[in-house]
């Protein structure tokens, strides 16, 4: 999708006449059903008057234009970018990033600058590391990009037409100056080093060609990009066995995308598990044999600390093939040849959210989105693991929807754990402790493999958990949604919302929460950055991670009550605004939460409970000298 193409020299007339704005505007209301804010209006009139300038001053009138152009399954679109052929004839086109910043300071993110944005002071990603994410994605993505014998050579820079640097100015720190060699930043100042860049490049004119082959380019990742994802995978992602009914599932998907889908019949793949049985293992080894073997396969989540994290580790190449279940809602039939759809409980009925314009969305249940969007799809499921009113993934939901999409359905179970050292009697005992499932493990007998503990105080578990760090274990605490969760302070630091008598801790930053401190990582981030150890997190940070000791303050969200024996919810003790409104689900989600939070670990649990009640009745399922107690 783009908002406007053509050649250079109506651009240019449409910028005189003082029309281009206009023009974009009606187009977007032609697609996205509604018109474009004020701002956004002005933005276009004032960025695009700069960049015409920049055109007329490198004499480019035979080029082509596309504005506002999207990227495919994804909610990003690039500003701008000019088309045409070098001097010695070969297809070129140029990535313009525009921007009106006038001002920004220094950050401690690796990428990232602060300057206004959204009416406040914010970390944001630096102009070149932005335009880099854009033609990584096009030259990795696109077939007239990389697709031989012809590819269009792609180029890219940002253009800042109202900044005026300072001297050492933030924006041309020493840490960027690799970035801004590859993808240059212009500023107002710069105006002749910009026509001087772009004609370079498209100085042999004949854009109108070169706009074709843009615009006929076909979304299919390159092979190079594949290699790429399958390699970081292998080097830096813990690489397990796979062990029975696992290899079962990874073989069977291998086979069938291997029989290049000759079978006109979809087929989905429904594998359960609870905690810990390797459910992602099996995600990432497919992902890393599917991409070795030039599949385009894509890995979704519906969890944006898990999908993050991911994309944290395979870099900002491979992350491209990383998204979220609400991405494929644009994606053209069977355009993915395996989707990999891991914490499928995560499932919404639809897709929708304020990024997406009503007129987009297809009305379709968001599991038929996927399901149509490849040949193949893996979902990867734990019943037990919904922890809001709004996730409606279920093995019953699953089988049914894909029945209804013509699919062949095939099932599997896994049972093996790689979770809590191994012990599937803690799984289980946790699961009968809350009353979720009845299990042959009523009692905890203690198991040498997994430290279990109940701590006397916060301040104890916080001490016991940093004790494991300090020992070089990865460990976290995470709590029930019980405290207020402010949004950071105005020098970045983080509110102490966490207070328990004399213990008082923050929880981890809230998402888009503005400038952070230095060495406070974003909510997204919490579970991988070693920084995340001095935040506390809830379960949307912590489900899908492992630690190999988790500590957990069990909070008054649920109780136990001696008096009717059973476990209750108190919906007034939570500040979780989504399960507060789960009405008579509410018990049962809350005891889901707290699931997750004790299975986190594969190592060892320890636990703090703020209501004694509840933790004399787990006790009393605990074998008298099973647990240390401190």
């Amino acid at each position: 999708m783009q908002l406007y193409t053509g050649l250079s020299r109506q651009f240019l007339q449409d910028t005189r006449m003082n029309q281009i704005a206009g023009k974009l505007r009606e187009s977007f209301f032609r697609h996205f059903g509604y018109y474009p804010s004020d701002g956004e209006v002005r933005s276009w009139h004032n960025s695009l008057r700069a960049m015409a300038l920049a055109l007329e001053g490198a004499d480019l009138f035979d080029h082509g234009i596309v504005l506002e152009y999207q990227l495919p399954l994804t909610s990003k679109r690039l500003d701008c970018m000019v088309c045409g052929k070098d001097f010695q004839g070969r297809d070129n086109a140029i990535i313009v990033e525009l921007k009106q910043w006038e001002w920004c300071e220094e950050s401690s993110g690796e990428d990232l600058v602060v300057t206004w944005v959204g009416n406040h002071r914010r970390d944001t990603l630096h102009p070149s590391a932005q335009v880099r994410q854009y033609h990584l994605y096009l030259k990795d993505s696109h077939t007239a990009f990389y697709e031989e014998p012809d590819p269009i050579t792609l180029h890219s820079c940002a253009y800042l037409h109202n900044y005026y640097p300072k001297h050492s100015d933030p924006l041309f720190g020493p840490k960027f100056e690799r970035l801004l060699a590859e993808y240059p930043t212009f500023t107002a100042d710069d105006a002749p080093k910009l026509e001087s860049f772009l004609a370079e490049h498209l100085e042999g004119g004949k854009g109108d060609q070169v706009l074709e082959k843009v615009l006929q380019s076909k979304y299919r990742p390159s092979k190079k990009l594949l290699d790429h994802v399958a390699k970081v995978i292998q080097e830096e992602t813990p690489q397990f066995v796979l062990l029975d009914e696992q290899l079962v599932v990874f073989e069977k998907v291998m086979a069938l995308a291997r029989q290049g889908f000759h079978d006109r019949r979809k087929h989905v793949l429904l594998v359960r598990g609870g905690p810990g049985t390797g459910k992602s293992v099996i995600a990432l080894n497919l992902m890393a044999q599917l991409s070795r073997e030039g599949y385009n396969v894509h890995y979704a989540t519906g969890s944006r600390a898990f999908t993050q994290t991911l994309r944290k580790i395979v870099g900002t190449r491979g992350s491209a093939q990383f998204k979220y279940f609400m991405s494929y809602y644009r994606a053209h039939p069977n355009e993915i040849d395996v989707l990999v759809c891991d914490e499928a409980h995560r499932l919404r009925s639809e897709t929708k959210g304020r990024h997406i314009p009503k007129a987009l969305r297809t009305g379709k249940p968001q599991i038929r989105e996927l399901i149509d969007a490849a040949q193949l799809c893996v979902f990867l499921i734990d019943d037990k693991q919904v922890v809001r009113p709004g996730e409606i993934g279920s093995s019953h939901y699953i089988r049914e929807q894909a029945k209804q999409a013509g699919c062949e359905v095939l099932e599997y179970e896994l049972e093996v754990q790689f979770r809590c050292a191994g012990s599937e009697a803690f799984v289980n005992w946790v699961n009968n402790t809350l009353d979720i499932e009845k299990t042959a493990n009523e009692i905890w007998q203690g198991d040498e493999r997994f430290d279990f503990q109940i701590l006397d105080s916060p301040q104890a578990l916080e001490e016991a958990i940093r004790k494991r760090v300090r020992e070089g274990f990865s460990a976290r605490i995470v709590a029930g949604f019980c405290w207020p969760w402010s949004p950071p302070q105005p020098d970045g630091t983080l509110v102490d919302d966490i207070v328990i008598g004399e213990f008082r801790k923050p929880w981890n930053a809230k998402s888009d929460s503005g400038r952070l401190a230095k060495g406070i990582p974003k909510e997204s981030l919490w579970a991988h950055d070693p920084n995340g150890i001095n935040q506390i997190g809830c379960v949307y940070t912590a489900q899908g991670f492992e630690f190999d000791y988790v500590g957990v303050i069990f909070g008054p969200d649920l109780r136990y009550n001696f008096d009717i024996g059973q476990w209750e919810g108190h919906p007034e003790a939570s500040y979780d605004p989504e399960l507060k409104r789960a009405g008579e689900r509410f018990t049962e989600l809350v005891k889901n939460t707290y699931r997750v939070l004790l299975s986190r670990g594969l190592k060892g649990c320890y636990v703090y409970f703020v209501d004694k009640d509840t933790e004399r009745f787990v006790r009393s399922r605990i074998e008298p000298g099973a647990i240390s107690h401190s």
